[in-house]
């Protein structure tokens, strides 16, 4: 292969109407979800990360002005978001942001974002179902005064004050539980997964509003002095990133739900006009949460009481009441709650992989679909698995910032793709067209996620980057030769 047929490999992209259908004739997934059931995926993917357990990780980076990491995240989401609903309301494909950047850059930036949302989606799915353990164990303590044995609740890889620990024998079960149920709900297919979400999904928003309710019972104003002890960005002594910024990152995970609405393009009824509005109504109700609840929280307790704690909201609730009813009340809640979210999240994970399978850049069993249920079978046990593994036996620590990187890599090139093909095809309907033009928005979101990506810690960056060397290995030794548009006369479909 000569090195103009290299670039021509790299820069190939898929013709819009090609991903109106399945895109090169393969499996078709199944049109069953409507606007609100949308709506209520990509809630289900967000509410129930940042705001139940990630503010441990959050709040002693930036102490009581993490209300404004909050906002700042949200500020990224919400930019990103309009750029999402343009490009979905022209493309509506099942892969997200893969999707659309494969139609407006190219097949090899469209690979390297499918890889940031591979990772994203796995380590955010083992992560929340780590969190899921937490509130389990809460529960049963409060509720039959008995606990889970922590050698069965403790990962073996742990990070420690000084690195890496290794604790031999112990596994945290309850997650590789809760992605075994998860599975079996998948393989029944999305309409019967998405319903079961939407239960899960208004059972947990009233939980939120029951905290803040009783949090405001109990706010203090002292808890908020100093209230931006770390600054907008700053060092501590022991070298790690701190401020705002920093925590801003740590919690952007939680919007990968934005994310999770777009993947499910090929299965929505309508999808031009529901894909847009299921996107932005999920992100209006997610940041008012997020801020509602963040208020009420750190009202309710002091910044340094949020470190190491497990179970938070529920340990705030028992505090302020003095009663154990409350906390099982809301440990009840989270279960189920992060339940939805983790299954939203495989969810999106399995779709992703079928889109980039039936492109012919992975094995073609990941596209493959039971003919009954239409729901990817061997794809959805692939990732369960992989997912069940890091959830057992890794420190939920190590994982967020990953998942931040990848899905902030993920928004910036999508946000760069709807000025491409502003470009490239200017005369294509568009039932959603940013304002001020194709400029602005999308530039200001890549600034944005961008200047939450640099405070991000270093053993992140390099995670990431060993991550893509595989990555590009993987594409050249198999991608690039068995892509479809590889076999398509003049490389489209």
């Amino acid at each position: 292969m000569t090195q103009g047929n290299i670039w021509q490999s790299l820069m190939r992209t898929k013709a819009v109407d090609a991903e109106l259908g399945d895109g090169h004739g393969g499996a078709e997934l199944k049109r069953s979800l409507g606007l609100f059931q949308l709506v209520m995926l990509g809630v289900g993917a967000t509410i129930g990360t940042g705001i139940f357990f990630a503010m441990a990780e959050a709040v002693p980076k930036a102490g009581p002005a993490v209300i404004w990491s909050f906002v700042l995240a949200g500020v990224a989401a919400a930019l990103t978001a309009l750029c999402y609903a343009e490009l979905a309301s022209s493309i509506p494909a099942s892969g997200s942001a893969y999707s659309y950047t494969y139609v407006t850059i190219g097949e090899f930036a469209a690979y390297i974002v499918g890889a940031c949302l591979l990772l994203e989606y796995a380590l955010a799915a083992s992560a929340t179902s780590i969190g899921w353990s937490e509130y389990l164990n809460n529960f049963f303590q409060n509720a039959f005064g008995w606990s889970i044995p922590e050698a069965l609740r403790t990962p073996m890889l742990v990070r420690g004050d000084t690195g890496l620990e290794i604790h031999a024998g112990h596994l945290n079960l309850p997650p590789i539980i809760l992605v075994g149920l998860c599975c079996l709900l998948l393989l029944r297919g999305a309409r019967e997964s998405a319903t079961v979400n939407a239960v899960m999904v208004m059972i947990k928003i009233a939980i939120l509003v029951f905290f803040s309710v009783v949090a405001f019972m109990a706010f203090k104003h002292s808890n908020f002095v100093p209230f931006n002890p770390y600054g907008l960005s700053s060092v501590d002594a022991h070298g790690n990133k701190m401020g705002i910024v920093a925590a801003a990152g740590t919690i952007f995970f939680s919007f990968i739900g934005l994310d999770t609405v777009a993947t499910a393009g090929a299965e929505v009824v309508n999808p031009k006009k529901n894909v847009p509005l299921g996107i932005i109504m999920a992100l209006l109700i997610v940041v008012a949460a997020y801020i509602t609840v963040a208020v009420a929280a750190m009202g309710a307790q002091p910044a340094a009481a949020f470190k190491g704690q497990e179970a938070g909201l529920a340990v705030i609730l028992q505090n302020v009441l003095h009663a154990k009813w409350p906390a099982i009340v809301l440990s009840a809640g989270a279960v189920i709650s992060v339940f939805s979210v983790t299954l939203v999240t495989i969810y999106g994970q399995t779709r992703i992989l079928f889109a980039i399978g039936r492109d012919g850049l992975i094995p073609k069993t990941f596209q493959s679909v039971n003919p009954r249920t239409l729901a990817p079978v061997a794809n959805t046990l692939f990732v369960c698995g992989l997912v069940a593994l890091i959830g057992g036996f890794v420190d939920s620590a190590y994982l967020w910032d990953m998942v931040s990187m990848g899905t902030l890599v993920a928004f910036s090139l999508v946000s760069i793709g709807v000025t491409v093909m502003r470009y490239k095809a200017p005369n294509l309907e568009r039932s959603f067209k940013l304002p001020f033009g194709p400029w602005v928005i999308p530039m200001l979101s890549v600034l944005v996620c961008m200047f939450i990506v640099k405070d991000l810690p270093v053993e992140t960056f390099r995670v990431f980057f060993i991550w893509m060397a595989l990555v590009l290995v993987l594409y050249f030794a198999y991608g690039i030769r068995n892509s479809r548009l590889a076999r398509a006369p003049g490389g489209r479909p």
